[in-house]
């Protein structure tokens, strides 16, 4: 099981994620650059089977060369991000070296963005924390007693509200008039957290 709190994910920290810079030329440049390529290794490759005297149709040829850039595209795009050179990174024995790299598309930071958003946006608006953030703490208590305990709320109501106790079981229950204050809801949060 992960050692990140739930605490840990809700709280927020001053560094901003750094954005990489779009490349001048966008689309443009991409469309220009697969023609070139294409282009390029069409010509070589047909100099190359003229010369052992092979003939082969130019539409099957262009069509090969385009799949083979499009297949490298993809697999450039889908791989891993390079390990840094760190000088000191293979003696750890495979440990991660604890910085975020938030260029990189993962779930944590899809899971992450999916909570703050919706908080920042109940800051000033009761509905929203009603409609947007008590529903996804009410499916955690769930799903966590779920898992521990083989209970929902809806499938025992009783034993549900023993587990999470009145506190929870209220707040979980009974949309709030106003917004939780963070302390209160990282006391909210430490109870799911219990369960």
């Amino acid at each position: 099981m992960s050692s990140t709190s739930i605490d840990d994910l809700l709280s927020f920290s001053e560094e901003r994620p750094v954005q990489s810079e779009r490349r001048r030329g966008g689309r443009l440049r991409t469309v220009a650059g697969v023609l070139g390529a294409t282009v390029a290794v069409t010509v070589v490759v047909v100099a190359g089977l003229r010369a052992v005297g092979l003939r082969v149709s130019l539409l099957v040829l262009v069509s090969a060369v385009v799949a083979l850039l499009v297949v490298r595209r993809i697999v450039a795009t889908l791989a891993p991000p390079a390990k840094s050179g760190q000088a000191g990174s293979s003696s750890r024995g495979g440990e991660e070296p604890g910085s975020y790299n938030w260029d990189a598309r993962d779930a944590l930071r899809v899971a992450v963005n999916g909570w703050a958003t919706p908080l920042e946006w109940s800051k000033t608006s009761p509905e929203r924390f009603t409609t947007m953030i008590l529903p996804r703490l009410a499916e955690l208590a769930d799903e966590r007693m779920r898992l521990k305990y083989g209970v929902t709320r809806e499938s025992d109501p009783t034993r549900a509200r023993a587990l999470l106790g009145d506190r929870l079981s209220t707040f979980l229950e009974t949309p709030p008039r106003r917004t939780p204050s963070p302390r209160d809801l990282a006391a909210i949060v430490a109870e799911l957290e219990k369960i």
